[in-house]
């Protein structure tokens, strides 16, 4: 049944433009239009963001970040293993599979380890790229508290997926 949703809705909506009397082929072409000339608009801003992580990763920045960050994880009882993960995943979710898949590898799925960054992997965002998307297109300049906010959603969701999964386990 799955299988047919999409084209269900898709006639439903050509349809309901057929119904109103909307041109809907001349709606579709505006439509795309405006979304290329959106994604023109962004992409200088997602190389921008692609180009840094690389660098940030390649020169050991990363590295670096996780041994400041590991004695105050590892206080908090919270897996330091799962730390490159939680630290890039706001900011690249290709970046953040790649490290998820190298935890599964190294830990197993059924780990501690593995269980807790399946949770951290599913339930969080790439919130750098989001608000650089939504932002970008908004033509939106002054952030104001949106990042401070979702950067303590980030946290609060690594240390909350650590807690489901002792829990739950």
């Amino acid at each position: 049944m799955t299988s047919y949703i999409i084209p269900f809705v898709i006639v439903l909506i050509i349809l309901y433009g057929v119904w109103k009397k909307i041109p809907v082929f001349d709606s579709f072409v505006s439509g795309a239009k405006q979304g290329v000339q959106t994604a023109f608009s962004l992409l200088p801003t997602l190389i921008g963001i692609t180009a840094c992580i690389g660098m940030f990763k390649a020169s050991g920045g990363l590295d670096a970040l996780v041994r400041c960050l590991t004695p105050v994880v590892s206080w908090l009882h919270l897996p330091a293993e799962v730390l490159p993960l939680a630290l890039i995943r706001p900011i690249s979710g290709s970046g953040a599979l790649v490290i998820f898949e190298d935890l599964l590898k190294d830990f197993h799925p059924d780990s501690y380890i593995g269980k807790v960054a399946s949770v951290l992997q599913g339930s969080s965002e790439t919130t750098f790229y989001t608000l650089t998307v939504y932002y970008a297109a908004s033509s939106v300049k002054k952030t104001g508290k949106t990042i401070p906010c979702c950067l303590a959603g980030d946290i609060a969701c690594f240390i909350f997926s650590a807690l489901w999964v002792t829990l739950l386990l």
